[in-house]
């Protein structure tokens, strides 16, 4: 027992700091100087590697643009695929393209991206002002864009070899890229954005931020030229287990046809079932049907026919459908 109560002696005495007992021995320290962290630019990738093999760190690299091989001939079994990004005045139809940005390169049958063959980048002064939203995205003010045409000339010569051109948003670029110039219309259009089943391979968002991200790298982004360059990065980059590339999976939904189905004369209290299956409204100022609409792939076509039979029409009635393919795709 002597020794537990050995261990409580003084407990109850008030604690009363050594320096305060003596005065004059305490010694005022100056604070530290804060420690600065030295380290060789050409250790910068190891100290990298070291974070990131810790599997306690998350490495971002700044995205470098691949150099361009411009006088490089084609293989016989290579093709040309461009991406194109616009940043325009805002998102409305009546709204212009002030900065168009496309990157070529080349790849082949099996869906393996080569060089970047080609750059194309430039300003472009529209003739409606630039809104406050757009501009907070990409940072592109009238100053400027003042006094910058386009060259549309230049803009059909880096096109025209070009097989497919890919957008992140085809829907929204390809709009905004066939009022340019007429040369968009005849390409093939894909999608990276719709096209791909980012969440199905482990990515957390489908923005070309996120995705990039997930790669490994950050950019300027919001930029036409730099969105491009960092596009070709992620469709580049491989998929989990033996997936290949978000490339690979690009090619095989761009070369399948899509069916577009358009319920015509359905009657009026069903829409809200064409609505919860996904259908849209067209109100035929486009000159195309003012209908319900949706668009499916082959393998769903038999069962989209039966349900509006069934379930819109409740009777043996075939609808209108067009067959689209990646020329008519992502066009409204």
């Amino acid at each position: 027992m002597s020794g537990q109560a050995d261990l409580f002696v003084g407990f109850d005495a008030p604690f009363v700091p050594r320096e305060a007992k003596s005065p004059a021995r305490a010694v005022k320290r100056a604070p530290a100087e804060p420690r600065s962290f030295q380290l060789d630019p050409v250790d910068y990738e190891a100290a990298a590697r070291a974070l990131q093999e810790s599997g306690c760190y998350r490495v971002l690299r700044e995205l470098q643009p691949r150099p361009v091989c411009s006088d490089r001939k084609l293989a016989d079994d290579e093709k040309i695929g461009i991406i194109v990004d616009t940043e325009t005045t805002g998102r409305d139809p009546t709204d212009e393209v002030i900065e168009l940005g496309m990157v070529a390169f080349t790849f082949d049958a099996a869906g393996q991206i080569g060089d970047v063959i080609g750059i194309f980048n430039a300003l472009r002064e529209p003739s409606v002002p630039i809104s406050p939203e757009a501009m907070r995205v990409h940072r592109i003010t009238p100053e400027m864009v003042a006094g910058h045409v386009l060259d549309l000339e230049a803009v059909e010569r880096f096109l025209e070899p070009a097989h497919l051109v890919i957008a992140h948003n085809a829907r929204f670029d390809r709009a905004y890229c066939e009022r340019l110039t007429g040369g968009f219309s005849a390409k093939a259009w894909a999608c990276s954005h719709s096209e791909i089943p980012w969440v199905d391979y482990g990515f957390e968002g489908t923005k070309l931020g996120y995705l990039l991200a997930h790669c490994g790298w950050f950019h300027n982004g919001h930029r036409a030229a730099d969105d491009c360059h960092a596009l070709l990065e992620v469709l580049c980059h491989p998929l989990p287990g033996d997936n290949g590339s978000p490339f690979c999976l690009l090619l095989k939904t761009a070369r399948k046809p899509r069916f577009r189905i358009w319920a015509e004369g359905s009657p009026f209290d069903r829409k809200d079932d064409l609505k919860a299956r996904c259908y849209k409204w067209n109100d035929g100022s486009n000159g195309r049907p003012k209908s319900w609409w949706i668009e499916v792939g082959e393998e769903a076509l038999e069962s989209e026919i039966n349900f509006l039979q069934e379930e819109i029409y409740r009777r043996d009635l075939e609808p209108f459908v067009e067959r689209i393919t990646a020329f008519e795709r992502f066009r409204f």
